[in-house]
């Protein structure tokens, strides 16, 4: 067992690494040592705004929050080990994946940054998926650009470079126009034999576009690919004091390639190897099951993406898993305070969902459809959470949690079950993580019967993203030659970290096998719902 003193030797000689994550609410930075120990941390909280009809973030949104963020941790540091931040080891940068930031040849923004939320590129997706046969989603990046093109947009005569939020971040931090490969894989398909953009397909796209007399190739605008382990620039002055506003950090460490919250979601869990997968499941899920074959069809449902080292990836991202089951605990809060008991939310989640475990296996005969948003995977195009029972259902509160519960999943589980039951995919390790799993063993018990494997939970799962990209970075300053990121992540990061597994039990996964029936049943109420604006 290291000391305070030994971590504060390893910050102050600049061996520490550094992982920063902008998620959609919060941006949150991770130091480590080298085995990946967390040594400190760093937060900001953030807001998407709505403009003109679209969802985005203002550049001076991204960096004071990166600023405060750092600044943050920096305090964390002096506070803990009583020195101050001054070099890296290596560093690297990550984002929610997707979406449209487009510059001109002097690096300016053409449009607002249009984030993954954006759902106004239906026409540009439908048409690509099928001039490529390949599944493009809505908050694609090349579909939001092609959609630009179809609106005739402008800006797009003047494009010169486009990129996700954690390419622009690494550009202006090393002047690198680059990307890794998982964050590459949700702006255009990627092949996973060259570990590039699928050339074929890029031929398609510029062979579609060539009447508009555009300057340029969609190879010319889209950053260079990078897998993981690959240097990708080193922080210039210029980037150090944007990080930094107290210029105490030196310039020089190497970056990582930026990557996707879908790629640090897979770090952080030991689930880069064929066969293994995980599930991030807070105000929205998303499973990642890493492909040993290619699958036989195209399905809407199903995003295809890459681990940071490549390997396919079959993604079901929902819009919609715990907003709805928060909701409901905040009302029930209230109603404790009303009362004049005072309980902390943690304990009120704890005793809530430990409940809905005493909840009957058909919960009560209840049902619950969870959308706050559109739910793409079910086809609901506007989402109004609903609750519904039978005059006959057993509608206890164990029943009503269980019911909101299994509801979480229930995107989830449609999506997946073309994976496990029409494809056949073969999994054999899972890792959960985020809110849904906070309180012990409900969580997981649930998310094992939806997919019917064994679900593993790390004590390091909190950590999230941030700690899942300080990872990738200490991969490229510390791999050996040829070391996967697989065996680097098995053998010298997660070897011996306690966690608990579940497994599911038949009863449990006909229970819930049961339920979704009765959820696909219900959902043409909630597509009626969906013009009632209350």
């Amino acid at each position: 067992m290291k000391n305070n003193q030994t971590y504060a030797d390893v910050i102050k000689s600049g061996e520490a690494v550094l992982g920063i994550e902008f998620g959609s609410t919060r941006i949150k930075a991770v130091l480590t040592d080298a085995q990946g120990t967390p040594l400190a941390s760093g937060s900001f909280q953030w807001e998407n705004r709505l403009e003109d009809g679209l969802w985005t973030y203002r550049l001076e949104d991204i960096w004071h929050g990166l600023a405060a963020c750092y600044g943050d941790l920096k305090r964390s540091v002096e506070q803990n080990y009583h020195v101050t931040l001054t070099k890296l080891k290596a560093l690297g940068f990550s984002a929610m994946m997707h979406g449209y930031m487009a510059f001109d040849k002097e690096g300016r923004l053409l449009v607002p940054f249009r984030t993954w939320r954006n759902t106004n590129t239906g026409r540009a997706a439908k048409e690509l998926t099928e001039l490529f046969h390949f599944n493009i989603p809505l908050r694609w990046s090349v579909a939001h650009l092609y959609e630009a093109i179809l609106d005739q947009e402008p800006h797009v005569a003047r494009l010169d470079y486009m990129t996700t939020l954690a390419g622009y971040i690494h550009w202006k931090m090393t002047g690198e126009r680059v990307l890794g490969i998982g964050d590459a894989s949700g702006m255009f398909p990627i092949d996973s034999q060259t570990r590039d953009y699928d050339r074929r397909l890029m031929e398609r796209f510029d062979t579609l576009i060539a009447p508009m007399g555009f300057s340029w190739k969609l190879k010319d605008v889209l950053p260079k690919v990078l897998p993981a382990g690959v240097p990708a620039g080193t922080l210039t002055p210029e980037g150090a004091r944007l990080l930094d506003a107290d210029g105490a950090l030196e310039p020089g460490c190497p970056l990582c390639p930026p990557e996707g919250d879908a790629g640090t979601g897979m770090a952080a869990t030991n689930s880069v190897a064929p066969g293994t997968g995980n599930v991030s499941a807070g105000t929205s899920v998303f499973a990642m099951i890493v492909l040993e074959k290619p699958l036989s069809a195209v399905y809407p449902e199903i995003d295809m993406v890459t681990t940071p080292d490549g390997a396919p990836v079959a993604m079901v991202h929902c819009n919609n898993c715990t907003s709805d089951l928060n909701a409901w605990v905040s009302l029930f809060h209230e109603f404790a305070e009303s009362l004049g008991i005072d309980v902390e939310p943690g304990a009120l989640y704890s005793l809530l969902y430990k409940k809905a475990l005493e909840g009957d296996c058909d919960c009560g005969g209840m049902m619950a459809i969870n959308y706050y948003s559109g739910e793409p995977v079910t086809g609901i195009e506007k989402g109004r959470p609903l609750f519904m029972r039978c005059p006959d259902s057993r509608f206890t509160l164990a029943n009503f949690m269980r019911t909101h519960l299994y509801a979480s999943l229930g995107a989830l589980k449609t999506g997946l079950d073309l994976l496990f039951r029409e494809e056949s995919v073969s999994v054999h390790k899972i890792y959960g993580h985020g809110g849904l799993f906070k309180t012990p063993v409900v969580g997981q018990k649930f998310l094992a019967a939806a997919i019917n494997a064994p679900v593993t939970v790390m004590e390091t799962a909190g950590e999230g993203g941030a700690w899942g990209m300080a990872l990738l970075a200490g991969y490229m300053v510390q791999r050996q030659a040829d070391e996967r990121l697989g065996d680097y992540l098995e053998h010298r990061i997660f070897k011996g970290q306690p966690g608990t597994t579940i497994e599911p039990d038949s009863e449990a996964v006909e229970s819930f096998d049961r339920f979704i029936q009765s959820y696909k049943l219900a959902l043409p109420a909630e597509l009626a719902a969906g013009s009632w604006k209350g």
